[in-house]
């Protein structure tokens, strides 16, 4: 992958930073979702932070090549900045307590089988202790469904907000390290129908296909038009088989393309629409600060245009101390956590901090791609 690129590498049938596994419970008979009008979703609340503010994958196979022509899905309608950042500040508040963190994940496996080494109480505080996202990277249609409910009825029960990551889109991250997703845009709108089964009543943030827009420049204009199709097709079920479902799209980050440039491409792929969407993500995998973010998703919503109630989330997992200087994106060092995951960020337009990508899974470089790795996860945490 690019360095200016989102670096999302994937392992086993689940990549980022929570598993969420399970067997088969019915997803091959589950009914679809039809797809209707969704009502648009209250916003989250949004409230100002505390005084003392906080800062804060083994590949698939490539995908085979799809056809060369495929008509939009006939449901419904269808440079960076220079100035630099001072270090964000370090986090001494508590983790959002409605955001949802799953109780498994690879950081969670590691603490509670380490518990004699001197570094897992850092770990656990700073890391393991905070919601996360969770990531569905493998196109298992048979069981897609028992494991997103898996996850979403764990945050209803709890009274908290899951965060997933739809991450199949067929010739992802362009063969790069995360290569793979479903064989062809037939099998992702099928896939797409069977994840939206799991989603159930109640709130959830979707975080749809990183990278699968910022990166569409190694495609055919066609082969693009094809994948927004299926994007804005996918933004209209996920919130047509669950009203409170959120859904933001894949912004890049503020050191990759222009926000009029990724706003035009947004806009085909459904971003615009509040059928589909509820606005947009950045910095997912990477380490641009969170003012840069904020600043570059403000442009990007505003040449997007579409219903004055779109917002963005942003990945502040790994961008307290912002980008390396030299573009370096795998396991760069010195590098620190970011802001604290929350829904209350107090800031226009930005509807939340999450972590997308779990602080301490590697990029490639300090351990396997896509695995848990302690010293990594230490000097992040400290």
């Amino acid at each position: 992958m690019v360095a200016a690129a989102s670096v999302v590498v994937a392992v086993g049938t689940v990549t980022g930073m929570l598993s969420a596994l399970g067997d088969d419970g019915g997803g091959v008979g589950e009914a679809r979702p039809e797809v209707t009008r969704s009502p648009r979703l209250q916003s989250l609340p949004v409230v100002p932070p505390p005084s003392s503010a906080s800062p804060s994958v083994s590949a698939s196979p490539s995908a085979p090549a799809r056809k060369a022509s495929r008509s939009p899905v006939p449901k419904k309608r269808p440079e960076k900045s220079e100035k630099s950042e001072e270090r964000e500040p370090r986090t001494t508040t508590p983790a959002s307590t409605r955001l949802y963190r799953h109780p498994e994940s690879q950081v969670l496996d590691w603490v509670r089988a380490h518990p004699d080494d001197p570094r897992q109480d850092l770990i656990q505080s700073r890391i393991a202790d905070h919601p996360a996202a969770v990531w569905f990277a493998d196109y298992t249609p048979g069981t897609i469904t028992s494991r997103v409910r898996a996850v979403t009825s764990g945050g209803a029960e709890a009274g908290r907000v899951p965060v997933v990551v739809p991450y199949a889109i067929p010739d992802r991250d362009c063969g790069g390290h995360s290569q793979g997703g479903a064989p062809d845009l037939d099998a992702y709108d099928d896939w797409i129908d069977r994840f939206a089964a799991g989603l159930g009543t109640g709130d959830v943030i979707i975080v749809l296909e990183p990278d699968s827009v910022a990166q569409a420049e190694c495609m055919s204009a066609g082969e693009r038009a094809d994948r927004f199709a299926s994007l804005a097709r996918a933004g209209r079920v996920l919130k047509d088989a669950n009203p409170r479902a959120r859904v933001y799209f894949d912004a890049g980050h503020s050191g990759w393309h222009a926000p009029a440039k990724q706003a035009g491409w947004l806009k085909q792929a459904g971003a615009a629409s509040a059928d589909s969407s509820d606005g947009i993500f950045s910095n997912v995998s990477n380490f641009h600060t969170t003012a840069d973010e904020v600043a570059y998703d403000r442009a990007v919503l505003d040449a997007l245009g579409g219903p004055a109630g779109l917002g963005a989330v942003i990945d502040t997992s790994r961008n307290g101390n912002g980008a390396p200087a030299d573009g370096e994106w795998c396991d760069p060092a010195d590098r620190r956590i970011g802001r604290t995951p929350t829904l209350s960020t107090g800031m226009g337009r930005v509807d939340a901090y999450l972590w997308v990508k779990l602080p301490g899974e590697s990029d490639g470089c300090k351990g396997k791609p896509g695995t848990f790795t302690p010293s990594y996860a230490y000097d992040l945490a400290r």
